[in-house]
């Protein structure tokens, strides 16, 4: 997987992108958001991504956030076509004692947010991200081996060609460097539903 390839939505002040390695410090007060409940909308997290019109492939990062210490601080995948319309799956740090695992999935301006709690001192995590068309899957591991499934979602926009890569950010008056490695792209590892036949 080539990193040159990937390029900047809201490029951080601070950041390195080496042959197989990406740092990003975050800045104070930036996040995706999208209207639901909160009803404000924030929309200034760097994103860094590179596009494609394949249909059936998964992409795969490994996340490092030891250094998150604040509410919210966070690190992970993301698929960014527009501000309305975008998927993204990290760790969210919480207090000393949890913090968030979770996946939000926003279709034409409205966010909305599926996590579960998990150990504070879990510090890495890795994700794969699948496409099968215009429907996608997130999952997780912490061996980078063995994954559980996150979140099946489809996409309104999600159909021709997107976007697709990494993110960091810190919603609240924090900032910390986030560390992202092991990415590389595969065959689709979301294989097709072989159950109950489509309608």
């Amino acid at each position: 997987m080539n990193l040159k390839e990937m390029k900047w939505t809201r490029e951080p002040a601070e950041y390195t992108v080496g042959s197989d390695r990406i740092e990003i410090t975050t800045m104070p007060h930036t996040d995706l958001w999208q209207r639901t409940y909160y009803h404000f909308r924030n929309d200034n997290a760097p994103v860094l991504q590179m596009e494609t019109e394949e249909k059936y492939f998964s992409f795969i990062v490994r996340t490092d956030f030891a250094e998150s210490h604040h509410r919210f601080d966070q690190c992970g995948i993301v698929m960014y076509l527009d501000s309305e319309n975008w998927l993204k799956g990290s760790v969210e740090y919480e207090n000393e004692s949890f913090q968030h695992l979770g996946s939000v999935v926003t279709n034409h301006g409205y966010s909305d947010w599926a996590t579960t709690a998990i150990r504070a001192d879990v510090k890495e995590m890795w994700y794969r991200f699948s496409r099968r068309e215009d429907d996608y899957c997130i999952e997780c591991s912490t061996d980078g081996e063995t994954f559980s499934q996150m979140r099946v979602c489809h996409m309104w926009e999600g159909a021709g060609k997107i976007r697709f890569g990494i993110y960091a950010c810190s919603p609240e008056d924090s900032s910390f460097k986030a560390v992202f490695t092991d990415m590389e792209i595969t065959e689709c590892a979301w294989k097709p539903h072989d159950g109950q036949q489509p309608d």
